[in-house]
């Protein structure tokens, strides 16, 4: 039987999860990001400026989503100046359109002045102290969860972060492996966070997104997710269950098993490769390839027989220019 990891029905549609206006610390205002990146075949954008949750669903029309998030942030204590200091940034995106207010919302994070004026009166009432330790970040991601919101972990290499500082989160959603505004600062992150957190059991997805402040962020990295239709719950659902894929170029233009055999079929590519947990992973080299398959039946036997749940297996694309795609992790029992 044929069962298909991208959904089989609904169309692609092209997102930037993570976007800075006038609002923060971005040089665009909302009309111009919508216009811009309508331009560039995006439907969606996540307006994520720091540390205020403000709806724009004004923006939102047949053939443009956006989508109710913040960026929130954990610094260590500054005992030297901040260029040195490890910091935790992590993306909320609300299930409900029109939030506006969040339990860990924290009135002295909002440090910039312009940004300030978006504090609603029954935020102002919240004051949630965030310390830099990974109990108080595991704990801030479970009240933004039960808040409605799914989480994503940003830049850590822009973060000065390493293994001891990612290793221990629960329950984050998605970890960008591909950040435009930190590549063109010379930060550039990669795959091993996902691949990490996957090991130890966690269901993670990889993001490429533009975090972009000024207009030379914009459209390196999105994400095309698959949904029947472009409304809010249909594309929160989407992007909850995973169904879709990061690129900084390549496409992915369907991916599936049967009987045992994963099919992928995508854009011309020179190379596309199977990644697990262990070391057992299959490559294709070539050129203008447009679709490899993997057969998986030993993989999945033995997997089968150890009792653990970290098993998955994932695809990355790659073209001739050296740019990416990775799909998501997939997990045994979707496999079978």
């Amino acid at each position: 039987m044929k069962k298909y990891l991208l959904p089989k029905e609904g169309k692609f549609y092209k997102a930037n999860l993570h976007m800075h206006t006038t609002i923060s610390d971005g040089q665009l205002t909302l009309e111009e990001t919508k216009r811009l990146y309508k331009e560039q075949g995006y439907s969606i954008v996540a307006f994520t400026d720091h540390e205020v949750m403000v709806p724009h669903n004004d923006l939102t029309d047949e053939n443009f989503l956006a989508i109710t998030s913040t960026e929130i942030s954990f610094n260590i204590s500054y005992e030297r100046e901040f260029i040195f200091n490890k910091c935790y940034h992590l993306n909320f995106y609300s299930r409900d359109p029109n939030k506006n207010v969040y339990s860990t919302f924290c009135k002295k994070r909002v440090w910039l002045t312009n940004s300030q004026e978006y504090i609603t009166e029954e935020q102002n009432k919240i004051d949630f102290p965030r310390v830099y330790s990974i109990n108080d970040v595991n704990n801030l991601i479970s009240m933004a969860k039960k808040d409605g919101c799914i989480v994503s972990y940003n830049h850590p290499v822009w973060s000065l972060q390493n293994y001891s500082d990612y290793s221990e989160l629960k329950g984050i959603w998605g970890i960008e492996w591909w950040n435009s505004g930190c590549v063109c600062e010379g930060y550039i992150d990669s795959i091993q966070p996902i691949d990490d957190l996957l090991r130890k059991g966690e269901n993670v997805f990889p993001l490429a997104t533009d975090d972009a402040h000024e207009l030379k962020h914009c459209f390196g990295g999105w994400v095309n997710l698959k949904a029947t239709k472009l409304d809010y719950e249909t594309v929160f659902n989407a992007l909850e269950k995973g169904d879709f894929y990061s690129s900084n170029g390549p496409e992915i233009k369907e991916l599936f098993i049967e009987d045992g055999i994963v099919t992928i079929k995508t854009s011309n590519a020179s190379k596309i490769f199977m990644s697990t947990e262990r070391r057992y992973n299959k490559c294709f080299n070539g050129s203008n390839l447009i679709e490899a398959k993997f057969d998986i039946n030993e993989y999945i036997l033995k997997s089968q027989k150890e009792i653990t749940n970290n098993h998955y297996i994932r695809f990355t694309v790659v073209d001739e220019k050296g740019k990416i795609a990775y799909t998501r992790g997939y997990r045994i029992n979707e496999l079978i």
